[in-house]
């Protein structure tokens, strides 16, 4: 795997992302974090790991995933979260069905054989609910939009020219591979149980964003 680098998104993530570091070492991938330089706690967590370290220029989810994406040099790269619920030993399958001239593999848990012991009943009627206004409006054939476990060409995430600076970004891959005739699948996988905290995300809040976004798209506002 020394073609593929991780890249982790981990806002105050002291308590997981040593795990999870500790978990991926033996994977022979390269691994890039994105933190805040504000984020003392992580930054220390993480100091006798072989990672490397990006700090954010600006705030958000999608913007930490875009800087990542714009360090990488290796032919590969997957979102990887800090908090422990990936399980690495998805990243052969993944990357082994990406070279099958594909741009982009989606994890999904939605499919057979997936799962999650971390989705709440609201997290799942919404993850319903947006990919199936995703297959409607933008024909994307996924499971689980929502979902960013993802796995791709570098070259390929870099034509996308991402913007959203905050939790859109999960959706904004997608449509714009859909729309830039780019090729891809989604697998089944099982989201662990994090390790430690809360999730980032506000359901009704970046909620009720991706569902604006998702409607300017579809009428190109």
């Amino acid at each position: 795997m020394k073609n593929l680098t991780l890249i982790i998104p981990a806002k105050n993530e002291s308590a997981s992302l040593p795990k999870v570091l500790e978990e991926i070492k033996d994977y022979e991938c390269k691994v890039i974090v994105i933190l805040e330089a504000s984020d003392i706690e992580t930054i220390e967590a993480i100091e006798n790991f072989d990672c490397k370290i990006v700090y954010q220029s600006d705030k958000g989810y999608g913007n930490a995933l875009i800087e990542g994406m714009s360090n990488v040099e290796t032919e590969y790269l997957c979102i990887f979260n800090a908090d422990g619920s990936f399980n690495p030993k998805y990243l052969n399958e993944m990357l082994n069905t990406c070279r099958n001239n594909l741009d982009f593999v989606f994890a999904s848990r939605y499919m057979s054989g997936g799962g999650s012991d971390d989705d709440t009943f609201l997290t799942t009627i919404g993850n319903f609910i947006f990919s199936g206004i995703g297959n409607i409006f933008f024909s994307l054939k996924l499971s689980d939009i929502l979902y960013t476990f993802l796995l791709g060409k570098t070259e390929s995430f870099k034509n996308l020219d991402l913007k959203s600076k905050d939790f859109c970004l999960c959706v904004e891959m997608p449509i714009k591979a859909k729309r830039n005739k780019m090729n891809f699948v989604d697998i089944s996988s099982y989201e662990r149980k994090r390790i430690a905290g809360k999730k980032k995300v506000n359901e009704f809040r970046d909620g009720f964003k991706i569902l604006i976004y998702m409607i300017k798209n579809f009428f190109k506002i």
